[in-house]
């Protein structure tokens, strides 16, 4: 897979946490996944469509990740998994495709974005809708984890 696919996603998440929720997340090294399980437990995901390419994020929070990040968003305690943190992780991963998308306009690339799904549970499985490698940056957040996938397939004869 092309960086160009994977760059803007990272510069995303990153933007969205520091201005959103005042935190900074810190990358590491990216990794080709293999198979489908979840990497934690609350995942957002979304499709995006182009003419030339098409492919589909997910941000995978674990549990400590994603509680930190909604309390520091909504600005008191979220102690629980529960609709309040779905919501965020499906806003998140709006605002996060959002910024991404329009880097990616500015680099000629077109596309429409579907609406995101919020799966929670343990051992929760993760299936892209493409036949493109999937890309996983892990990151880290005051301590606990969180992971971006990222899945794109481009059709250059289109």
């Amino acid at each position: 897979m092309n960086v160009t696919f994977i760059n803007p996603f990272l510069a995303s998440i990153l933007n969205v946490l520091s201005t959103m929720a005042n935190t900074q997340a810190r990358p590491g090294k990216p990794v080709l996944k293999k198979g489908h399980q979840a990497m934690g437990d609350v995942t957002g995901m979304i499709g995006m469509t182009g003419e030339k390419t098409r492919g589909s994020l997910a941000i995978t929070f674990t549990g400590a990740a994603i509680r930190t990040i909604t309390s520091r968003m909504l600005g008191e305690e979220q102690p629980e998994l529960d609709e309040t943190v779905a919501d965020m992780v499906g806003e998140i991963t709006n605002m996060v495709t959002g910024g991404a998308k329009r880097i990616l306009s500015e680099q000629g690339y077109r596309f429409d974005m579907a609406i995101p799904t919020t799966i929670i549970g343990k051992d929760h499985q993760i299936y892209h809708k493409t036949s493109g490698p999937i890309i996983v940056i892990p990151f880290e957040v005051e301590g606990a984890d969180f992971f971006i996938e990222v899945c794109f397939e481009h059709d250059a004869a289109a």
